[in-house]
């Protein structure tokens, strides 16, 4: 299902939670050229599909994917470059992805709250949410250092529903990312996926959630159930 084609929401949601890098923030391509540029600088040669490989994974995850590819001084040159050429990125300021604000405003108008939900750990989902003006607009943010065993196991969601106070089926989702979306899923949570660098294959596909093209695609989807 793609963009206008995906039915609305069924339900009235009591919650609506966001996945950030890809979602919200348009930080998957600065990062993705912060991973090659430190490659490089290492004369690594890697390809687009490891950085890829890593959307929407926990820090862990990544690291055990370049460890199959690199020995362990070579990994650890590689995540200080490219963590040191992010951190100019992320202090500078990431773009936006369009509509984000429109449908925050929606939502609030409505009086239903909202959660960040990321693989990100605490210290930088912080930072980057109140980098970008995001940070006021959500009544929780729940990382990736708050719980043990991240995307795509569900417990990060349930762990949002439970600091609502609300039921996770009622819970809209929105995620970029397939882990995301597993994970919502997971948690019997309601996902809208907007893809990001990676689309989704056949097999994510095959979930059966609904797939859209942005966020104001994903406003269609959600503000007739709250009327």
């Amino acid at each position: 299902m793609d963009a206008f084609d995906a039915p609305a929401i069924g339900f009235a949601p009591e919650a609506v939670l966001f996945d950030m890098d890809g979602l919200m923030i348009e930080s998957e391509r600065a990062l993705l050229e912060c991973w090659r540029a430190a490659a490089s600088d290492l004369a690594l040669d890697l390809d687009d599909a490891l950085w890829l490989s890593m959307v929407g994974l926990h820090d862990r995850a990544c690291l055990d994917l370049l460890h199959a590819r690199l020995d362990p001084a070579q990994v650890h040159a590689l995540v200080d470059g490219a963590n040191a050429l992010y951190e100019v990125r992320v202090h500078a300021g990431l773009p936006l992805k369009p509509g984000v604000f429109e449908l925050l405003g929606v939502l609030q108008g409505r009086g239903l709250p909202c959660a960040v939900v990321t693989s990100t750990r605490r210290e930088r989902a912080l930072f980057k949410l109140e980098r970008c003006g995001l940070l006021a607009h959500f009544r929780d943010v729940v990382t990736g250092s708050d719980v043990e065993h991240p995307k795509p196991a569900p417990d990060i969601y349930r762990l949002a529903a439970q600091r609502l106070g609300v039921d996770p089926a009622r819970c809209v989702v929105l995620e970029d990312s397939a882990p995301g979306v597993r994970a919502a899923l997971a948690a019997g949570m309601t996902p809208i996926q907007v893809p990001d660098l990676v689309p989704p294959d056949d097999g994510v596909r095959a979930l059966g959630h609904r797939i859209v093209e942005s966020l104001r695609h994903a406003r269609v989807l959600i503000e007739p159930a709250l009327t």
